[in-house]
């Protein structure tokens, strides 16, 4: 499973990478800290799922959603954010984020979603 990080701090990325660098079949492809860079990645690379923070440099996260969810077979997408309020995640799940995860409190979970998908991407 090809996956993808968009955040705009390189700490948080590779605190992720090692974070889930224990789970099997899962290998990290790339990464980006814009909206531009992200979405031009995303489309060459075809990552199978993408992990996406709110809060980037220039556009915001939800741009960068909006616009590959538009894709032919858009990837699964993680929204991965420090601002979990009820708006934001409703307004990401209307855009076409399949899940939404505090980085604070939900860390975990995206682990146990991230190691269900490596073993059986169906289970989206």
């Amino acid at each position: 499973m090809k996956v993808f990080i968009i955040d705009d701090s390189e700490l948080v990325v590779e605190r992720l990478r090692a974070l889930l660098s224990d789970i099997e079949g899962l290998e990290f492809i790339g990464q980006a800290t814009n909206a531009k860079d992200a979405v031009e990645a995303i489309l060459k690379l075809k990552p199978d799922v993408v992990i996406l923070d709110i809060r980037l440099i220039g556009e915001n996260g939800m741009n960068v959603l909006e616009r590959i969810k538009k894709e032919h077979a858009p990837p699964i997408v993680i929204v991965l954010t420090n601002y979990p309020y009820p708006q934001y995640r409703k307004k990401c799940r209307e855009l076409g984020a399949d899940y939404f995860f505090d980085k604070v409190t939900e860390i975990t979970s995206l682990v146990k979603v991230l190691r269900t998908l490596a073993q059986d991407p169906s289970q989206e």
